[in-house]
C-alpha cells in the first residue's frame, strides 16, 4: 500500500459528528424526497407490523390456548397470515426503495465530482495524489450514499422497534413497560460506550495493518538495496515492532467485543427478571395473563438488536462523516484558473503573442520566472533550451492558461488573455507532450478525441500528415485496433504519432510541443519531424527539446535560466556567441551531432575556437 493510502486511512478517523456536515449530508436526498419517504413509510409499517405480531401471539396465547376458544385462534392466526404476507410486500419494496435511492445519491456525487475535477486547475493536481482523488470519488461516495440509504433503514428500524414495542408493552401493562423503559437508556449508553471503545482500537489495528502493508511492498519492491546494505536484522525488528502493535490492538478489541454481548445479556436478564417477578405477582393478582408476561418477555428480547444496531450505525457514522467532508472538501474548492464574468470568445490566436514583465511561481518565495518579457510574430517557431527547472514548461503552460501569471501581463492580439473564456483558448491550441497519453479506445477514437464530428477521411488524412498512417495500416485491426488502458498495447513512438495524429486533426492555430522526441528512436523522431513541420507551417508555435533536430530549424531559440531569457537567437548567432547555448549545445548536442552525422570527423575539429563556426555551418 502506498504512503498517500495509508495518510489517507489514517485521515479517515480524525473527523467527528457535527451538526453542518450531517445536515449538509441529509440535503443529499432532497433531489429524491419521493424515493426516501417511500422507503421510511414502509420500514415504519414493517416494525409495526413485528410488533403487533407479538401481540398477536400473547392473543394466541390468552384467548385461543387458555380459553380454548377454535373460532377466535383460527381468526387470529389468519390474521397473523395475512398479515405476514403484507409485511413481505414492505419488506420488499424498502429494501428496492433504499438500494435505487443509494444508486441514485452515489450517481449525483460521483457526477458532481467528476465534473468539478473537469473544472479545477492543474495546480489542484499537482498537490494533491491521484489515489486521493480516485477514493473520494469511489470508496467516498460510496460510503455517504450507504450512510444516506441503509445507515437510515437501520436507524429508522431501530427507532420504530423500540417505540413499538414500549407502546405495546404499555398498552398490555403500562408499570411494567415503566420498569422496562428505564433500563433502554442504560442499554444503548453501554452500547454506545463499548462500540466506541472498540472503534478506537480497530483505529489503531487500521492503522498499524496500512504501515505493516506498506512495509511488505517497500521491502519487496527495495529488496536488492535491503541486502546490499545488510538492512535484514534492522528491517525484521522494525517489522515485529509494527506486529506487536498491531497485535495489542487486536486483541483489545477482541476482547471487548467477546464482552460486549454478554454484558448485555447481562442487563437484559436483570430486567427479565424484574418482569417475570413483578408479572408473577401480578398474575396471582389476575392483572395480567400467562400470555402477556410472554409478550413482555419477547419485546425486551425484541429491543436488545435494534439498540446494538443504533451504537454500530454511531460508530460507522464517523466514517460516513469523514468521507463526506472529504466529498465537500473537493466540491467547495474553487478552480484557480477560471473565466472572468465578462469574459468574451477568442476569435483568432494567430495574432502577436506578449509576455508583459510577468512573474510567477507555485509556491510563494519560490519564483519559476521573474520579470519575464517576449513578443512572439504571427507564425513565429520559437523554441525552448535550458537545465531542468529554468521555466520552460512554466512558460507553455501559462501561454496555454492552464496557470495565471502572478504578476504581469499576457496579450494575444493585444488583448489580455484573462479576456478571452478559457474554452476558445484551449480549443484553438495542440500540444504533444513528452510523454503522451491516449484513452482506452480504439486509434481512430484516440485520434478523433480532440475533434468529434471529424470523418473517417479526415482521421486517416491527419494520421498520414503525422505520419502515423504507415504503422496504423498494419495493426490486426487498423484504425479499429484498442489501444488498452494508457495506450499500454503501443509503444512509446506509436502513441506519440498518435498523439500527433491527434494535434493535426483538431487544427490548432498554436502548436506546442513539449520534448515530444526525446523517448523515440531516431526513425520515429524522423516522422514526428516531417509531422511537425507540417503542422507548424504557417502556425505559431513553441517548442521544449534536448535534441539538436527538434530546435535548429526554429525562428529564434530562447535559452531560459533562472526564469529569465539568458540568450536568444537563431542556432548559427547563438553558437557564435560562445555562452550559455554554446554550452548546454556541446554539453547535451554535441554527442547526439556526432552519433548520426560524423562531424567532429568530417570537419576536424581541434579546440573550442573551432567549434563554433563549424557547429554554426552546419
Amino acid at each position: 500500500m502506498s504512503q498517500e493510502l495509508i495518510e489517507l486511512e489514517e485521515e479517515e478517523y480524525t473527523s467527528q459528528l457535527t451538526a453542518p456536515v450531517f445536515r449538509r449530508i441529509l440535503t443529499l436526498l432532497k433531489p429524491h424526497w419521493k424515493w426516501v419517504a417511500g422507503f421510511l413509510i414502509t420500514i415504519a409499517l414493517t416494525s409495526i407490523l413485528d410488533a403487533y405480531f407479538t401481540y398477536l401471539n400473547k392473543q394466541i396465547v390468552d384467548v385461543g390456548i387458555t380459553l380454548k376458544n377454535k373460532p377466535a385462534l383460527m381468526r387470529i392466526v389468519l390474521i397473523y397470515g395475512s398479515f405476514q404476507l403484507l409485511q413481505s410486500a414492505f419488506v420488499f419494496t424498502f429494501i428496492y426503495l433504499a438500494g435505487v435511492l443509494g444508486e441514485r445519491v452515489q450517481y449525483d456525487l460521483r457526477k458532481m465530482l467528476f465534473n468539478h475535477l473537469q473544472d479545477l486547475s492543474l495546480s489542484y493536481y499537482a498537490q494533491n495524489a491521484v489515489g486521493r482523488l480516485i477514493a473520494r470519488v469511489t470508496s467516498d461516495t460510496g460510503r455517504v450514499a450507504d450512510l444516506l440509504t441503509w445507515g437510515v433503514v437501520d436507524v429508522t428500524w431501530a427507532v420504530m422497534n423500540i417505540i413499538t414495542s414500549v407502546t405495546f408493552m404499555a398498552i398490555i401493562n403500562w408499570k411494567l413497560a415503566l420498569i422496562v423503559f428505564t433500563i433502554i437508556p442504560v442499554m444503548a449508553y453501554i452500547a454506545i460506550q463499548f462500540r466506541k471503545r472498540i472503534l478506537v482500537e480497530y483505529r489503531v489495528t487500521r492503522r498499524t495493518n496500512s504501515k505493516i502493508t506498506g512495509a511488505y511492498n517497500e521491502n519487496i519492491q527495495g529488496v536488492r538495496v535491503v541486502k546490499a546494505l545488510l538492512r535484514e536484522d534492522e528491517n525484521t525488528k522494525e517489522f515485529q515492532q509494527l506486529t506487536a502493535t498491531m497485535y495489542r490492538s487486536s486483541y483489545r478489541a477482541a476482547w471487548l467485543s467477546a464482552l460486549f454481548l454478554p454484558t448485555v445479556q447481562i442487563i437484559a436478564s436483570l430486567a427479565l427478571g424484574l418482569i417475570i417477578g413483578y408479572g408473577g405477582t401480578q398474575i396471582t393478582l389476575g392483572l395480567m395473563t400467562i400470555g402477556g408476561i410472554q409478550a413482555f418477555v419477547s419485546y425486551l428480547t425484541f429491543m436488545m438488536w435494534p439498540i446494538q444496531d443504533l451504537a454500530r450505525v454511531y460508530a460507522e457514522m464517523q466514517h460516513s462523516i469523514a468521507s463526506a467532508e472529504r466529498i465537500f472538501k473537493l466540491a467547495d474548492t474553487p478552480p484557480e484558473v477560471h473565466d472572468r464574468p465578462e469574459a468574451i470568445p477568442a476569435e483568432t490566436l494567430m495574432g502577436a503573442i506578449e509576455f508583459e514583465h510577468v512573474d510567477f511561481y507555485y509556491e510563494d518565495r519560490k519564483p519559476v520566472l521573474t520579470d519575464f518579457s517576449l513578443k512572439v510574430n504571427p507564425g513565429e517557431t520559437i523554441a525552448l533550451v535550458g537545465p531542468t527547472g529554468g521555466g520552460k514548461s512554466t512558460i507553455v503552460n501559462l501561454l496555454c492558461r492552464f496557470y495565471e501569471p502572478c504578476e504581469g501581463m499576457i496579450r494575444i492580439n493585444g488583448r489580455d488573455y484573462l479576456d478571452y473564456t478559457l474554452a476558445s483558448i484551449h480549443s484553438r491550441i495542440g500540444i504533444v507532450l513528452q510523454t503522451p497519453h491516449l484513452f482506452s479506445g480504439s486509434v481512430r477514437d484516440n485520434i478523433r478525441y480532440g475533434r468529434l464530428d471529424a470523418s473517417d477521411e479526415e482521421i486517416i488524412e491527419a494520421a498520414k500528415i503525422a505520419g502515423a498512417h504507415d504503422f496504423i495500416v498494419t495493426l490486426e485491426k487498423g484504425y479499429d485496433q484498442n489501444v488498452g488502458e494508457g495506450g499500454n498495447l503501443l509503444s512509446v513512438g506509436q502513441k506519440q504519432l498518435i498523439s500527433l495524429a491527434r494535434a493535426v486533426l483538431a487544427r490548432p492555430e498554436l502548436f506546442i510541443m513539449d520534448e515530444a522526441t526525446s523517448s523515440v528512436d531516431t526513425l520515429t523522431e524522423a516522422l514526428i519531424q516531417r509531422g511537425m513541420e507540417a503542422l507548424m507551417k504557417g502556425r505559431t508555435s513553441f517548442v521544449i527539446a534536448h535534441r539538436l533536430s527538434t530546435i535548429r530549424r526554429a525562428n529564434r531559440i530562447l535559452v531560459i535560466e533562472n526564469g529569465r531569457i539568458a540568450e536568444q537567437g537563431t542556432h548559427a548567432e547563438l553558437l557564435r556567441l560562445d555562452g550559455h547555448y554554446y554550452r548546454l549545445y556541446t554539453q547535451q548536442f554535441r554527442h547526439e551531432l556526432e552519433t548520426q552525422y560524423g562531424l567532429a570527423e568530417a570537419v576536424g575539429i581541434q579546440t573550442k575556437e573551432e567549434a563554433p563556426e563549424a557547429l554554426a555551418a552546419d
